[in-house]
């Protein structure tokens, strides 16, 4: 699915380094590393990066890096952000998914031109005024909340997927209590020296498997909230 950017033509395609040229560039990367998701890669290619970082940073927006967004906060590496988005889909067709830390909005954003019903929340204030500014501009329908994410939106669970993008030293219960059966949660797992990526799958029983998979790097997931 292609989301009907709402915000003018030129400025969502970009130029120069930021450019559709460059962005397919990227795209064609993400597929040389593993990245087999046609969805995926296209909701990539689709989605204005750019937009979702400082503008002095623009012209970086289509590397295969993560980047500063303030806040001690980054925007995740490309790869990062589709190796996880196809996790999600891996086997299953999610309708409703809980994105934990909103950060810039881009993984919502993606997330939301795949067709799906996101659910997103941040703790930290300026963020997440600075992402429903963006998503709004793109016309991409986001529900976002103002709060401690490791307490997720249980009034809106239980949800078919969970994305979590900061790293906690273990998984979240709370947030395990939100996956609906059938349902998926990916998340970084460890500490400033070491963490990898986790996925937990319910099956339709209600019983929980986990796996784990690539090395990853993510700022701490941290309780409470900030204005």
């Amino acid at each position: 699915m292609t989301p009907r950017l709402r915000v003018p033509a030129a400025e969502a395609a970009g130029s120069g380094m930021t450019s559709q040229r460059v962005r397919d560039r990227l795209v064609q990367r993400l597929r040389e590393g593993g990245i087999v998701d046609e969805r995926v890669l296209n909701a990539i290619g689709t989605v204005p990066r750019h937009l979702f970082v400082d503008e002095a940073l623009a012209t970086r927006a289509y590397e295969d890096t993560a980047l500063p967004i303030g806040h001690s906060q980054t925007i995740s590496q490309p790869w990062v952000v589709a190796r996880m988005t196809e996790l999600l889909l891996t086997g299953r067709s999610p309708r409703t998914v809980l994105e934990v830390g909103t950060g810039s909005g881009y993984q919502a954003a993606v997330l939301a031109a795949l067709g799906l019903e996101v659910y997103t929340v941040e703790r930290i204030g300026d963020l997440l005024r600075l992402a429903r500014k963006r998503l709004r501009q793109l016309g991409m329908n986001v529900r976002s909340k103002h709060d401690d994410g490791r307490v997720g939106w249980p009034e809106q669970g239980p949800f078919d997927a969970i994305i979590v993008t900061a790293a906690g030293p273990a998984l979240v219960d709370a947030l395990i209590d939100q996956l609906a059966p059938g349902g998926v949660l990916v998340a970084p797992v460890g500490g400033s020296a070491s963490q990898s990526l986790v996925q937990v799958t319910r099956d339709a029983d209600g019983q929980l498997q986990q796996a784990t998979l690539a090395p990853v790097m993510f700022v701490p997931l941290l309780s409470g909230t900030l204005d």
